[in-house]
């Protein structure tokens, strides 16, 4: 026996709009939602062009929240945001407008903190690989190599 739930157009709509307003989403998200409640595809293009229109489903101001976010609380730097980004096909504009949430000023000073932060914690003595393993968990954070590279021989010599 399917015990898979069907949802009629209006439920639908509403557990997307619940959905959308609990978090901003972008509409890849949206759509394998959808996907994953079986809906068929006219209905989904419904569903929507109604979250669209009533404001539920904001592209740009998915990317600036998401945006806002990972580098206010995961600490990401740009790379790895535009990578994430585009991951969820968000469109090169929003990715620009995305990446104007925060100065070069706070940019620059978070990756100042995160790099002596992370020093506080590396117990190598070696300098080569102390600063490898300083330039590696920035790199992997999404910082630009120039930066890490100028940073890391900054912080130790």
């Amino acid at each position: 026996m399917n015990t898979t739930k069907t949802y009629t157009l209006t439920e639908a709509k509403r557990k997307l709009e619940h959905y959308c307003v609990y978090q901003d989403r972008c509409h890849a998200e949206v759509n394998s939602k959808l996907k994953e409640m079986r809906m068929i595809p006219m209905a989904i293009d419904e569903i929507i062009y109604h979250l669209i229109q009533h404001n539920f489903l904001n592209e740009e101001r998915f990317a600036k929240s998401f945006a806002r976010g990972k580098f206010n609380i995961k600490h990401w730097g740009r790379v790895r945001i535009i990578r994430e980004l585009k991951f969820r096909k968000i469109s090169e504009y929003n990715i620009k407008t995305a990446l104007k949430e925060f100065s070069e000023e706070d940019y620059f000073t978070k990756l100042n903190y995160l790099a002596t932060k992370k020093l506080d914690f590396i117990t190598e003595t070696n300098v080569y690989k102390k600063r490898k393993k300083l330039a590696d968990y920035l790199l992997y954070r999404g910082w630009e190599s120039n930066l890490v590279y100028e940073i890391t021989k900054a912080l130790i010599p």
